[in-house]
């Protein structure tokens, strides 16, 4: 399930147009949704975290989980502000 989230992320980026930037401005932004997500998800118990690594042109994505606790992580790159999906 996870991959074909993933999957469906990567070609909503491609068909939105996703900005190219630098490589560095990539790893800031992947490093800022972790952190957000990880921030939002904090009643999770040590979470592993997939970081979509461009998005959408307007949205972070990222993928959480902790045992059977699964939550998708939606980051607003403007607003920087995250919502996540409830516990499953």
């Amino acid at each position: 399930m996870t991959r074909r989230l993933l999957a469906a992320a990567a070609l909503a980026a491609l068909a939105t147009g996703a900005q190219a930037s630098s490589p560095d401005a990539w790893a800031q932004f992947r490093a800022d949704v972790k952190a957000r997500c990880l921030a939002g998800a904090s009643d999770m118990k040590s979470p592993t975290i997939i970081v979509h690594p461009v998005g959408t042109e307007t949205h972070g994505i990222a993928v959480l989980m902790a045992g059977q606790d699964k939550r998708i992580c939606i980051y607003d790159k403007r607003a920087k502000t995250v919502e996540l999906t409830p516990a499953t």
